[in-house]
């Protein structure tokens, strides 16, 4: 163990263990996912080879043959959870994707949801059994987000009572579905649905890609893999063009919508629940926000509890770059906020779960507040992350460079999530779109409920802009409970600005103009929004914790979180006269009081993450410290080492010296 890293650990005035157990939701959940990641960690089967080391190709076929390993490793444990299957399957892939990932994350879902109960008998054995090994089919090469833009067409036949699906422009081929390329034989296609010559709009297809024996593609089906990516290497994303191809009636997934023998469209009671499945993925992507930016800081905040440099003061030993000051102001927002998703992500976890039953019993009510949520939420704590990643790699030097850190492979990874499953500014105008509408409802007198409820008339009435020697004196910047108030005035005041805008426009210009005119407003006021409910919920979540100990330094990170959002848009907290100038000074100063005391129980709260070695597969974040000695033999087993004289030299740099 490096001394440093041991001393630092001595120096926590926390039990790790016990915040752990917070993360985790008991210690019950703890023990279970210790022995679910030794299950792994013990089995040969997993041995592998870094990837980092490896083809393309290879790591396809790696990352394939430990999809299959996992599943029946899975059926002979008897684990059957989901919270367990995702515990186990994380530990076990390691670094890299899963080939059959959007199988379980897209397919199976898709079909739970939006099958009726004779489709779900049929199909959901096959899916689970891995008869049908699908992806879910949406985007396309000239459209993502803006799905009503999607041009693949179902056209009802009801001479045969079939849909014909085509791709009937260069544009409407199917692009980037994960498994899509070499692995399904089966994909959830979305089309536009035509039937007595009406467009009915979007409705997702179960349609058979390949042969469910010889793998081979069926006539009228073109499909491949992309090609190289930024990330996700072993992923084989697709393409899918349709050739007139003729799929039964009874394949169109008809929980909903329907469509009878004769043609007749009967439409779904909400037009947003082919979505559901989208709203899941969102959820799950703000989960995946606080694991990677936790990855993050734990790498970079051990090495630089490792690293020497330089010199404080001079003649002196060379201090751990973890006493400097600026690299406290990089790294210690950032573990605040890895935080701070953390528990938004439990919360988005029990709300979807929640809403989700309610929509089961026929409740679609709070249907709208959590699509704008979890699309709001996707895109600000995927922005975010993609950053703070960047900023860990560029924290540790030169050797945040080297694949051997890990930290280049999780940033080239995570940054798809601002993309995919909803581009994030799009993302943050459809929450906009929610928010205004919210307040235009609340200014007509009507009573809003749920997380918008600070829209309401009487709760809003003071909130006005105001000049700043008229802002208030009362805001106490060490009570948590004073900052929430303040986020959310920001956010209510950002709303408002932006609906009166639009309003003001709305004399002289369409709908749809007078929207793209405000439209950076609009995402100004949706990302004040989701930051209040991000410091709100960490504010909640403090309260809960009654261990003296984990709730003083989680108070400490609560407010750290709250006054570094406050300086980094201290113009909206000015301009809305809600601080004044010497308060946002006063801010600063107790950043860096907060920073010092944060600093003897950095590497206690990054550890609290638990994360196994090998799960981290970073030689800069290894759990013992030892960076220098580990980093020398990674290097040594490049491939280029396996030769001392590569062949290359033989065959060119030789034969040069004699033609010069």
């Amino acid at each position: 163990m490096n001394p440093d890293i041991l001393k630092e650990r001595q120096n926590a005035t926390f039990d790790v263990e016990k915040l752990t157990n917070i993360l985790d939701g008991g210690p019950e959940k703890t023990k279970r996912r210790r022995e679910i990641e030794s299950m792994v960690l013990s089995d040969p089967d997993f041995k592998e080879e870094d990837p980092n080391f490896l083809s393309r190709s290879e790591r396809y076929d790696q990352a394939v043959r430990k999809s299959a390993l996992m599943i029946l490793k899975l059926r002979e444990y008897g684990i059957a959870d989901p919270e367990e299957i995702y515990c186990y399957k994380n530990m076990a892939r390691g670094t890299s994707h899963e080939a059959l990932g959007l199988h379980f994350v897209m397919f199976i879902p898709s079909l739970h949801s939006l099958c009726d109960p004779q489709q779900a008998r049929k199909w959901l054995p096959l899916a689970d059994s891995y008869q049908m090994m699908g992806t879910y089919a949406q985007t396309e090469l000239g459209h993502g987000t803006h799905l009503r833009g999607l041009e693949t067409t179902a056209t009802y036949d009801p001479a045969t009572q079939e849909f014909v699906l085509n791709s009937p422009t260069i544009s409407s081929i199917k692009w980037w579905p994960g498994g899509l390329g070499k692995t399904s034989n089966h994909a959830v296609v979305l089309a536009q649905l035509h039937t007595q010559g009406n467009n009915h709009g979007l409705h997702a297809f179960l349609v058979q890609i390949r042969d469910m024996n010889t793998h081979l593609p069926l006539p009228g089906i073109v499909v491949g893999d992309i090609g190289p990516k930024f990330g996700f290497v072993e992923v084989d994303n697709g393409f899918l063009k349709l050739e007139n191809v003729r799929i039964p009636r009874e394949n169109m997934l008809m929980k909903y919508a329907k469509v009878e023998p004769d043609g007749t469209y009967l439409k779904p009671p909400s037009a947003k629940l082919t979505y559901g499945t989208m709203v899941f993925v969102r959820s799950m992507i703000v989960g995946e926000s606080a694991r990677a930016l936790s990855k993050a800081c734990t790498i970079v905040i051990r090495y630089s509890a490792v690293r020497h440099q330089s010199e404080i003061h001079a003649g002196e030993p060379e201090p751990q770059i973890l006493d400097y000051q600026t690299q406290q102001y990089k790294l210690f927002p950032l573990l605040a906020t890895a935080y701070a998703f953390h528990f938004v992500s439990q919360y988005m976890k029990e709300t979807y779960h929640r809403i989700s039953g309610d929509i089961s019993g026929g409740d679609f009510s709070e249907l709208p507040e959590l699509h704008a949520l979890a699309a709001g939420l996707k895109a600000f704590t995927t922005w975010v992350t993609n950053a703070g990643i960047e900023v860990c790699r560029m924290s540790c030097g030169g050797h945040g460079y080297s694949h051997s850190s890990a930290l280049p492979n999780i940033y080239v990874d995570f940054t798809p999530a601002c993309t995919y499953e909803g581009e994030n500014t799009v993302m943050m105008l459809q929450t906009a779109r929610y928010l205004v509408k919210c307040y235009r409802q609340a200014k007509a007198g009507q009573r809003l409920s749920g997380i918008v409820s600070y829209l309401n008339e009487a709760d809003h009435q003071s909130v006005r802009p105001q000049p700043v020697a008229a802002g208030t004196a009362s805001v106490d910047i060490n009570d948590l409970a004073s900052l929430v108030e303040i986020y959310k005035l920001r956010a209510a005041i950002l709303i408002e600005l932006a609906a009166k805008s639009i309003q003001q426009e709305l004399q002289h210009k369409s709908q749809e103009e007078a929207w793209n005119a405000n439209a950076i407003d609009l995402v100004r006021a949706s990302d004040a929004h989701c930051h209040y409910v991000v410091v709100k919920l960490f504010t909640e979540k403090v309260g809960e914790i009654e261990n003296t100990e984990i709730h003083s330094v989680l108070s400490d990170l609560a407010l750290l979180y709250a006054l570094h959002g406050i300086t980094n848009n201290s113009g909206d907290f000015l301009q809305a006269g809600l601080l004044r100038v010497p308060q946002v000074l006063q801010i600063s100063g107790r950043i860096k009081q907060l920073l010092s005391q944060l600093r003897p129980n950095a590497v206690a709260l990054v550890d609290s993450f638990d994360f196994n070695d090998r799960k981290l597969n970073s030689v800069l974040g290894r759990y013992d410290g030892n960076v220098y000695e580990h980093m020398f033999e990674w290097a040594r087993r490049s491939p280029l080492n396996n030769t001392e004289v590569h062949e290359s030299f033989h065959k060119y740099l030789k034969p040069l010296r004699s033609k010069l």
